[in-house]
């Protein structure tokens, strides 16, 4: 993976994960996730194109940033493509991560901070989590994929 993403985005697919917000459609090539506030629902697609398999995602990190945002990395890890610690991902449930974010102005380690002071998170379990995290991310450095922009106006196809 060329460009990678703020670790903090690992806790957020976690969040998508724990919470039942991501959906694994037909063959499994996409799946649609839903955001933490419930306001929007994000697309990701898995391609084949010139041999070079592609995440496609419509969610702004991917399509803006061009890094796989938390939309591409849960879909990653339903597929047993990134480590997922089901425990550890228990720990951030329930999370407003879009509220958290844009009361930190997208200051994503200062929302993550926050986040672990609202959970009460034990200093034990927050060194797991960041260890987790570190993990899925020498995983994804290591995956031999590409992220991309989805169209918006994409539609599923039949």
């Amino acid at each position: 993976m060329k460009k990678l993403p703020p670790i903090e985005k690992i806790y957020e697919a976690w969040s998508a994960i724990e919470d039942g917000r991501i959906t694994l459609l037909d063959d499994g090539t996409q799946a649609v996730v839903t955001s933490s506030d419930g306001a929007k629902s994000y697309r990701v697609v898995r391609q084949i194109e010139d041999g070079k398999i592609i995440y496609r995602s419509n969610d702004k990190a991917t399509y803006w940033q061009g890094y796989p945002g938390y939309p591409v990395i849960a879909m990653l890890m339903m597929e047993k493509q990134l480590p997922l610690d089901l425990t550890v991902a228990g720990w951030f449930a329930g999370v407003n991560w879009h509220e958290v974010n844009m009361a930190h102005k997208s200051d994503y380690a200062a929302a993550l901070q926050e986040v672990i002071e609202e959970k009460g998170l034990k200093k034990e379990r927050v060194t797991h989590a960041r260890q987790d995290a570190e993990k899925v991310m020498d995983a994804l450095k290591a995956l031999d994929v590409q992220v991309g922009r989805l169209s918006t106006r994409a539609k599923k196809s039949d």
